[in-house]
């Protein structure tokens, strides 16, 4: 193969003794990959996650995906949309099966293009509560940590802050992805208190509408 100085692209960097990740963005798709397979619905929505969940997952189980900037992606048993998470284009108790995951903590704060609503959160967690269905899931993750905003990134929550939002929701299962390693990967079932020790770890929150 012919060396030419124009297509030189040196990587320096990869040499590394293990594989590196985002621990956020690989544990929590993984971690609701894992519970859609255990739940098996017809048909899943979700809204605003990172995109390669949707790709990825589509393979074994019809998805629709929405997003405030909508995505070119042509797949098979992919959908893709437009849809604001302050007015989502479902009718009341309608969705069986939502996830929304590392979204709502950017909503209100413009860092999308979307407008600046301080309750921009608070309204969101309104309309995923309003459109999911009894007996429905929603898989639902956000930074966990000490609790406060650092503008115009992303919003940190409190665990308890998130459990009072949901109050009228069961929680069927709490994943905590710590921000230390050596703390663990995807800690199942993890306590409020190592939680809420985090600076910024990754919550992970399944729940379900009463019937």
């Amino acid at each position: 193969m012919p060396i030419r100085w124009s297509d030189r692209r040196l990587c320096l960097t990869d040499n590394t003794p293990t594989t590196r990740f985002d621990r956020h963005y690989i544990y929590h798709p993984a971690w609701a990959a894992r519970v859609l397979a255990q739940l098996r619905p017809a048909v899943h929505i979700d809204v605003s996650s990172k995109l390669y969940f949707s790709a990825i997952v589509s393979a074994f189980l019809p998805i629709k995906f929405l997003d405030y900037r909508p995505a070119r992606l042509s797949l098979s048993g992919l959908e893709c949309g437009q849809g604001d998470l302050l007015s989502l284009p479902f009718a009341d108790a309608s969705v069986a099966s939502l996830s929304c995951m590392h979204t709502v903590e950017h909503i209100g704060l413009g860092r999308y293009g979307d407008r600046l609503d301080p309750d921009g959160d608070i309204k969101s967690i309104a309309e995923l509560k309003r459109v999911l269905a009894p007996a429905g899931s929603l898989l639902f993750v956000v930074p966990i940590g000490e609790p406060r905003i650092q503008f115009n990134a992303h919003r940190i929550y409190a665990y308890h802050q998130i459990r009072a939002y949901f109050n009228d929701l069961e929680l069927k299962e709490f994943a905590l992805v710590p921000d230390k390693e050596d703390q663990g990967g995807l800690i199942i079932d993890a306590p409020e208190s190592m939680a809420d020790s985090q600076t910024y770890g990754c919550g992970c929150f399944w729940f379900q509408k009463p019937q």
